[in-house]
């Protein structure tokens, strides 16, 4: 292509999804903060169902799983498979499609899950219409995606859309199989997999879920924006590539560890225990990837904000890839299994590696959607970046040390076998640290408030931007 042609890319579709992100993100966080509260004072629900903590519940993680986390991912994956490829979005009204599908997705969830319409499926409670209509959207998502991919004007294909075409296809595979299921009315319907075999299938798809929606589709954005912030190519991108396929091949077989001391074969289970270990090498090998891409920048680091939220989100990620392993060892798991050290674990690459690099990514992002050089206030970036590290050292040191306590004080035994403390012991117990817990979330929640005031600002000074750039400067 001669310098002087020009590429028009798509950015209005992209522009939604930001935008939605952050909406999401508040919504998704306040509802996790009103369960948080439940747990220290339970008569919050005020008595009404719909209310209730095991209804509230998955609202709280499908709207941070699905809602925050997939409209950041069909954002960022959208402009970068575009900026990437040097050409516009294939079938861009499909590409619409997909934002007004996934929108009423998350409305229909947040109708149907309150209500107690569920599969009781762990991040696939949705009842079986939704779910068709996921599928359909997200059949749509991988036309649009790899549709661009295959009209791309360069002969390589980017790291990051490896990581976002894998994500998608392994999230296509994975909710099909998962929800199969056999309908008794509109509103309800039960599995099509029957007793362990059903529970093998669903930590199948839920650790799977986790790997490659909340971890190689973030890799997308982290191997895209962190050398965009930094100014510096990716540090090793043969180590980049080593690491996209070990982490894809390893990560399918690691889901039995959620399932140790269950009916599921030993055999199993200990399959799932050893490829978690395995996982540790290219979980860190991306994580020592991203950190390394500043070198010969680190002075970036002190000044920056959106790298701050980039590199500490990586650190998160090095963090939870190694507990995560560490307590699929049958050992470490008889004590963590069912106490708050997982909420813990979770938790820290929810909110430390998934949140915060679509934090960082969004800050990116959206200044350049609209025609400016940065954020309205970059004083307020810096704020939320404080306010949620706080918020996440708050929440997950709270549940480490809870769960740890509720560990041993449920395996301590008397001298003649018989329990040292009642359950109702461990919970007394549990209590002061269920309120640190809720103070870590209403400052995180307070940070992503902090955050949709910044964007509003942002979005209401700038102006849509949909120019054509010059071919010269299309990875800009």
């Amino acid at each position: 292509m001669s310098k002087s042609t020009a590429v028009t890319y798509d950015y209005g579709v992209v522009r939604a999804f930001s935008i939605m992100t952050v909406v999401w993100g508040i919504v998704g966080m306040l509802v996790g903060v009103i369960i948080a509260a439940q747990m220290a004072w339970p008569e919050l629900n005020m008595g009404i169902p719909w209310l209730s903590f095991g209804r509230l519940r998955p609202l709280h993680t499908n709207a941070v799983i699905f809602a925050f986390g997939g409209c950041a991912l069909f954002a960022t994956s959208y402009y970068v498979v575009q900026r990437t490829s040097q050409t516009p979005l294939f079938l861009n009204g499909l590409a619409w499609f997909t934002f007004w599908g996934w929108q009423l997705v998350i409305v229909l969830a947040a109708v149907t899950l309150p209500l107690g319409m569920t599969s009781s499926k762990e991040y696939a409670e949705l009842e079986w219409p939704i779910d068709l209509l996921i599928a359909v959207v997200w059949v749509s998502y991988a036309v649009v995606f790899f549709g661009t991919i295959a009209r791309r004007k360069v002969s390589h294909i980017y790291v990051a859309n490896w990581f976002f075409g894998a994500y998608i296809l392994t999230v296509a595979l994975l909710h099909i199989v998962n929800s199969a299921a056999m309908p008794v009315s509109l509103t309800k319907s039960y599995s099509a997999y029957p007793g362990a075999i059903d529970a093998m299938v669903q930590w199948w798809y839920g650790h799977n879920a986790v790997g490659f929606f909340l971890t190689a589709g973030f890799l997308g954005m982290m191997y895209y924006f962190i050398p965009k912030a930094a100014g510096r190519p990716v540090y090793s991108y043969r180590l980049s590539v080593v690491h996209f396929w070990a982490l894809i091949f390893t990560y399918m077989w690691a889901g039995p560890h959620h399932l140790h001391y269950t009916a599921l074969p030993d055999w199993a289970q200990s399959i799932g225990m050893i490829f978690s270990l395995i996982l540790l090498a290219p979980s860190w090998g991306g994580m020592i990837n991203g950190i390394m891409t500043l070198s010969g920048a680190w002075h970036k680091l002190r000044d920056d904000p959106i790298l701050k939220f980039l590199i500490v989100s990586l650190s998160f990620y090095g963090m939870s890839t190694f507990e995560g392993p560490m307590m699929s060892i049958k050992t470490v798991n008889a004590l963590s299994h069912y106490t708050d050290w997982t909420i813990g674990h979770v938790h820290s690459g929810a909110l430390g590696w998934v949140g915060l690099i679509t934090m960082g990514s969004i800050y990116y992002l959206l200044p350049r959607l609209y025609g400016r050089t940065e954020m309205y206030s970059m004083k307020l970036v810096t704020l939320h970046f404080w306010i949620a590290t706080i918020g996440i050292v708050l929440y997950i040191a709270a549940m480490w040390i809870a769960g740890v306590m509720q560990g041993l004080m449920w395996r301590a035994v008397n001298e003649d076998g018989t329990l040292t403390y009642t359950f109702i012991e461990s919970i007394k117990a549990t209590y002061p640290f269920y309120t640190i817990r809720l103070l870590g979330g209403l400052l995180y929640l307070g940070g992503m408030c902090v955050m949709g005031y910044n964007v509003y600002r942002t979005v209401r000074a700038g102006r849509p931007v949909d120019d054509p750039v010059p071919a010269a400067l299309a990875h800009a």
